[in-house]
């Protein structure tokens, strides 16, 4: 096979298959999503400066993980923003070949910034911080179940807690095990450790899902994660800001710990209540003091340096 030379690729992955969409070629190549089609497909890409893949449920894991073993640089993004870039291109048709082009035009125009290398270690974890998720939203589920269940059913619903209960012990072990295997994730857990409102949990899903934490600047953060304002200016008009995309899970973590923060530390409860004093919506003072609170962790990873402040009583 000729071997395809490139500056951006656009990758769009499936189940079945992975479509390749290369600048300066006409085609879109696809390959088997299999072992055997993402080696071709590494081979074929060699000379691309960036390869960007739109995340597609856990499907493209494979593919980043074997690019990135074959040492090309990859970009994984939102598919919001590939549909939003879409729209906004007049590129409104939709089949696997466009989609690939589609990302393809945006790897071009918005040039994402390359993931770090992903490990063996970060990849067990991130797949356990998904399976503990998932046990928490069937807990919830089943306990929503049961306040209306018949007695008959409520015993198998406890069943079904009790089990999944069990199992989440099980899993919260693991997570352990699996930071505590790896030195960079035990020091990164340490540090995050140390930060108010920041617990096992909410450490594993920063360290599994956010690993750009530490080696990125503030605004790219804040944007990464979906605590960045976006403005809605029109001519002398000024509209008001909100926030959008991001990394849904990583935000709901930032978002528990922030209401943990505002009671226990005092920058972040500064931060907060300064704006409601200003006459901001709790939302929005609860954004910002998110935003602030992730900077901080940022500089914390950045500087290896443990959080320095002293808390409120009782944190």
């Amino acid at each position: 096979m000729h071997v395809l030379q490139a500056f951006m690729v656009g990758i769009d992955v499936s189940k079945a298959h992975v479509n390749v969409a290369v600048e300066g070629k006409r085609i879109v190549v696809r390959f088997d999503n299999d072992a055997a089609g993402r080696a071709a497909l590494a081979t074929a890409v060699a000379g691309a400066e960036l390869v960007v893949v739109e995340a597609t449920g856990g499907y493209e894991m494979p593919t980043v993980r074997t690019l990135m073993a074959a040492g090309i640089a990859v970009a994984v993004v939102n598919p919001r923003q590939i549909r939003d870039f879409a729209r906004a291109s007049g590129r409104l048709a939709k089949t696997d070949q466009v989609d690939a082009r589609v990302i393809r035009h945006f790897a071009r125009a918005m040039r994402p910034a390359q993931i770090p290398h992903i490990d063996d270690g970060r990849i067990a974890l991130a797949a356990l911080v998904t399976r503990r998720r998932q046990l928490v939203d069937m807990a919830v589920a089943e306990k929503n179940r049961l306040e209306h269940a018949p007695q008959a059913v409520a015993v198998l619903i406890g069943e079904t807690l009790a089990a999944l209960k069990a199992q989440l012990a099980r899993v919260d072990a693991a997570i352990a095990l699996a930071i505590e295997a790896e030195p960079d994730m035990a020091a990164r857990r340490d540090l995050l450790l140390t930060v108010p409102g920041i617990g096992e949990v909410g450490a594993a899903v920063l360290i599994a899902e956010l690993p750009e934490l530490g080696g990125i600047d503030d605004k790219k953060l804040a944007a990464l994660v979906g605590v960045a304002p976006m403005a809605h200016d029109s001519g002398t008009w000024r509209g008001q800001r909100h926030i959008a995309g991001g990394r849904a899970t990583v935000r709901c973590a930032l978002y528990m710990a922030t209401l943990s923060a505002i009671r226990c530390s005092p920058a972040i409860k500064a931060s907060y209540t300064r704006l409601r004093d200003a006459g901001k919506p709790p939302k929005v003072a609860l954004v910002a003091a998110m935003r602030k609170l992730i900077i901080m962790i940022n500089t914390i990873l950045k500087r290896h340096t443990p959080w320095n402040e002293p808390q409120q009583h009782g944190c």
